[in-house]
């Protein structure tokens, strides 16, 4: 939390609203600092200080301020500030403190009687405005698609296991009281509070706006419906991933992009943690048996979340290299990770987003499935071996659009072996010459195997058909 020197809240009081109130019922009243202070038996420097937020008082004192002034102690402490000019006096002081102010390297601004309120309106605006752009990470088309090429590059290289992160989940959950299973809003509660925050659920919050986290007073703002593909419980784990990660305000779209990550990788780390959730995926590759509804039944997360959360386990404890993809149906990506060999379609600067998925892809062919509820499996044979396609659909809440999540092992065995490490109720075997096999994806997709292997469609492209 920042140190104002001249806006400070101690014990749940804010001094600077305390001093602007104090000043404001004062001189309504007529009085002087003088006579207050005869009142009150104090000098009259010392409730200057008071009024300009740099002492604290007594409990005693704001008692008998109060009396003095003849008005309840709690109209004297609240937060409201007593008139617009109050307000912009005190957000202009706090402005002040802004380390985006700060670098401009101009001498303290003192906020007299005589500066004009349209004056003090401008300066705010523009300290508001100052602070946007500042933390705004804004990048070109071309810096966000190298950011997030970079991105996937770091996570392929440690097969998107974070383990600083594992470790501060798991943190996390001990002081909570976690003893397993999944996370019920009342540990979730208990795990934010011993962190000092409180979660108030609200309905007012921008549409834009998955969460508002006020630091000063320590509380996480949330709606009480889901955010797109994020519950609430999601929405609040990432707000405090990113105060526990000691994330400050990004210095540029990659460290945005970075940031988001943790956050949300800490968010399902706590919902899924790897003490619960490795056991589970362990076995069901024993019996041959992997799906990832299992991990959405038994912690209540979305299935996206739970596909990306089998990304961050399957390569480091089941030594299983996959891919995961998200993608509506007519094949444009939103997002993807491979450790596998897949090969995404990929502009000049290697980024994949909003290219567009080859039609035999199962993220594709899950569009035209009867069953638009179930889970839907598909092989892919290729030369280097045999992709196993899991992947399912669902609707955005608000527009109805449709996505696709896929779930993929990667099975390397000769051609023509299709025994696999997953017990399928389905199957849809795709020859390499009907379009770009091995390359299936859904809205979410993934892939696992025991070894990463190159594609083949990279050397043989030209043989292969037009994408329509």
């Amino acid at each position: 939390m920042k140190d104002h020197p001249n806006l400070v809240q101690t014990n749940g009081i804010d001094l600077a609203t305390l001093g602007q109130r104090l000043r404001h019922l004062r001189r309504t009243r007529g009085m002087t600092l003088t006579e207050l202070g005869e009142r009150v038996e104090r000098a009259p420097s010392a409730l200057s200080l008071i009024e300009n937020g740099r002492r604290e008082p007594k409990l005693s004192l704001i008692e008998q301020l109060a009396a003095a002034l003849s008005v309840p102690v709690a109209e004297l402490l609240s937060r409201q500030p007593p008139s617009r000019r109050a307000q912009l006096e005190i957000a202009l002081a706090d402005a002040q403190q802004d380390p985006s102010y700060r670098r401009l390297g101009l001498p303290q601004l003192k906020i007299g009687a005589r500066v004009p309120t349209d004056v003090l309106e401008h300066l705010v605006a523009v300290a508001a405005e100052l602070r946007a752009q500042q933390s705004k990470p804004a990048a070109t088309p071309e810096e966000a698609r190298a950011a997030n090429a970079a991105l996937r590059d770091a996570m392929r290289e440690r097969g998107n296991y974070f383990e600083l992160i594992e470790q501060e989940a798991a943190s996390a959950l001990r002081a909570g009281g976690y003893s397993g299973g999944a996370l019920s809003q009342g540990m979730l509660v208990s795990v934010v509070s011993r962190h000092g925050f409180a979660v108030r659920y609200v309905q007012d919050l921008p549409r834009s706006v998955r969460s508002l986290t006020d630091l000063r007073n320590r509380r996480i703002y949330v709606k009480q419906e889901p955010v797109g593909a994020h519950s609430p419980r999601a929405i609040v784990l990432q707000a405090l991933g990113h105060f526990l990660l000691g994330h400050q305000v990004p210095r540029d779209f990659a460290d945005f992009l970075r940031q988001r990550v943790e956050a949300n990788y800490f968010a399902a780390a706590v919902l899924m943690p790897e003490p619960a959730t490795v056991p589970v995926l362990a076995g069901a590759k024993q019996t041959r048996d992997l799906a990832v509804e299992d991990l959405v039944d038994l912690f209540s997360v979305s299935y996206e979340m739970a596909a990306h959360r089998f990304t961050n386990l399957a390569t480091h404890h089941l030594d299983l290299p996959c891919h995961f993809v998200k993608n509506d149906a007519s094949g444009i990506i939103y997002k993807a990770y491979e450790n596998d060999g897949v090969l995404f379609p990929a502009d000049p600067s290697g980024a994949i987003e909003g290219q567009r998925l080859c039609r035999q892809w199962s993220g594709r062919q899950v569009f035209g499935a009867a069953d638009h509820f179930s889970p839907y499996y598909q092989y892919s044979d290729t030369p280097s071996g045999t992709y196993f396609c899991r992947s399912a659909r669902r609707p955005r809440v608000r527009d109805h659009a449709r996505r696709a999540v896929r779930a993929l092992p990667l099975v390397p065995r000769p051609r023509g072996d299709h025994q696999d490490a997953l017990r399928l109720p389905r199957r849809r075997v795709l020859q390499p010459t009907a379009g770009r096999a091995g390359r299936t994806v859904g809205r979410s997709g993934l892939a696992v195997g025991p070894r990463a292997l190159a594609h083949p469609v990279r050397a043989a492209r030209r043989e292969l058909p037009r994408r329509r």
